[in-house]
């Protein structure tokens, strides 16, 4: 297995790095961090014993933990909401996107992100929503999707979920421990969920290097001719490789162009 199937499309997900990124990872550890979850790929390779997990997107959070303590309802609910798709066509999905924006239901959430352009989990400045309907796809089937979520749920009985940031989340980490950082990136500012101050996160990783505390960092890179490398410290990480992450995605949406992509990860070990 090269790549573990994710149960949510989650924008900078880290599917086609994880197995790498994994195998990057200190043999033995006591509790792994990941507070910047996402769709969690590289959580998925390792299978920590022990580990504590966040997003500061709270219907992803709360997805997460039904994921793992109620697989089948899950599930459930997508098939509702899938086969209801199906009879009505596109007016359910924008309703659907609307309720969503008002109650924030970690079901819908799942909805949208099977049945949206390109998978891409997006939001407008007032926090919405906003990605459209795959009109020429009618999202994974349920039972599909099923296989995929069961197998995760199996995954991640180990895990500790939070609704917190990254500061929060790894406050009580100390050496021994082992950090897997993917924040949003510096230069898709404003595209997707959440921002973090750069100059802020420095801040963060010199402490964490303080405290002993191993941490592995996927940041930006190239993509196709551009260089989007971020000027990281030295002193902050011992080794700087590039991962290839396939095609843009928002890109190939975007404008109708296909770049091949190459992402940073920094080792402070």
């Amino acid at each position: 297995m090269n790549r573990l199937l994710p149960f949510i499309k989650w924008s900078g997900s880290k599917q086609s790095q994880a197995k790498f990124i994994a195998s990057h990872v200190p043999n033995s550890f006591n509790t792994y961090y990941e507070p910047f979850l996402g769709s969690g790929a590289v959580l998925g390779w390792l299978r920590p014993q022990k580990a504590i997990c966040a997003d500061i997107n709270k219907p992803l959070v709360d997805l997460w933990k039904l994921i793992q303590k109620e697989p089948d309802i899950v599930v459930g609910e997508y098939k509702k909401n899938w086969d209801k798709l199906q009879k009505d066509g596109y007016t359910f999905f924008y309703k659907l996107r609307d309720k969503f924006n008002c109650e924030n239901s970690p079901h819908h959430l799942l909805f949208l992100s099977r049945t949206c352009v390109n998978g891409l989990i997006r939001y407008n400045k007032q926090g919405e929503f906003n990605n459209s309907l795959h009109y020429t796809r009618k999202g994974i089937h349920p039972d599909r999707l099923k296989k995929i979520v069961l197998d995760w749920s199996d995954r991640i009985q180990n895990c500790n979920f939070l609704s917190k940031d990254y500061r929060q989340t790894t406050k009580n980490a100390q050496k021994g421990d082992f950090v897997y950082l993917d924040p949003p990136y510096f230069n898709t500012k404003g595209r997707y969920f959440g921002t973090i101050d750069f100059e802020g996160f420095l801040e963060y990783l010199k402490n964490l290097n303080k405290r002993e505390i191993n941490f592995a960092l996927s940041y930006d890179g190239l993509r196709a001719e551009k260089n989007y490398i971020v000027k990281i410290p030295k002193e902050l990480y011992k080794k700087h490789l590039l991962l290839s992450s396939g095609n843009s995605t928002f890109r190939k949406v975007q404008d109708k162009q296909i770049e091949k992509v190459f992402e940073s990860l920094y080792l402070n070990y």
